[in-house]
């Protein structure tokens, strides 16, 4: 049976919720596919987010991975197409930890592109009338030290694919005056992310290169 790997985030610093983590189950809750859905919510700190990730692949061999974490500022639901080999952080993690020029993976290569189809992805959760649009990066926090070490894992197994998705908070948990989007289109644009990694083989040929 093919397995699927969906994750979201625990509330981070101050924060009381994580939309990407209340996300996570509510697409746990309405699965009706065939396929197995995993979920779960790592906290938000790299190196115990990286052994629970890494925990649940080997635990579970999915052939699909969907991370997803909270990126408050943007307006839209914005798959990722590059993880970089870099741990840089402005603020400390949950665990306080603040790396400065760290690898995510000692001797990984200096990127990885994403291996689901983030055009086809959001193109998908577009025409579902959902803000959407590729993103070209994903930071240097724990978000895209995740995408990086389930991107590094998928390299180093056959068949297994992985991506990641930033989201805007939702409308019940964004602080005042911060792009937002209701609770119930951030789960079903997670739940098309998932039925169109799972569907869509090759990416849309088409371009959402930017100036800057």
């Amino acid at each position: 049976m093919t397995t699927v790997l969906l994750t979201g985030f625990e509330p981070f610093g101050g924060d009381a919720r994580n939309p990407s983590g209340e996300a996570v189950g509510d697409v746990a809750r309405r699965w009706d596919r065939p396929e197995r859905l995993v979920t779960a919510v790592l906290p938000v700190a790299f190196d115990a987010a990286a052994d629970a990730l890494r925990a649940l692949i080997a635990e579970h061999s999915p052939d699909v991975v969907v991370a997803t974490g909270l990126a408050g500022g943007r307006a839209h639901v914005t798959p990722e197409r590059v993880a970089i080999n870099l741990r840089d952080a402005r603020i400390p993690d949950n665990d306080g930890a603040q790396p400065v020029d760290e690898p995510s993976v000692p001797g990984g290569p200096a990127a990885y592109f994403a291996s689901l189809p983030a055009k086809a992805i959001a193109r998908a959760i577009g025409d579902a009338g959902i803000p959407a649009a590729v993103s070209h990066t994903a930071g240097t926090f724990v978000c895209n030290h995740i995408m990086y070490v389930a991107a590094d894992a998928a390299a180093a197994r056959t068949g297994m694919r992985a991506g990641f998705l930033h989201i805007p908070w939702s409308d019940e948990t964004a602080p005042d005056g911060a792009p937002s989007l209701p609770a119930a289109d951030i789960a079903r644009a997670l739940d098309i992310a998932l039925r169109t990694a799972l569907d869509v083989a090759r990416d849309d040929a088409v371009t959402t290169g930017t100036l800057h």
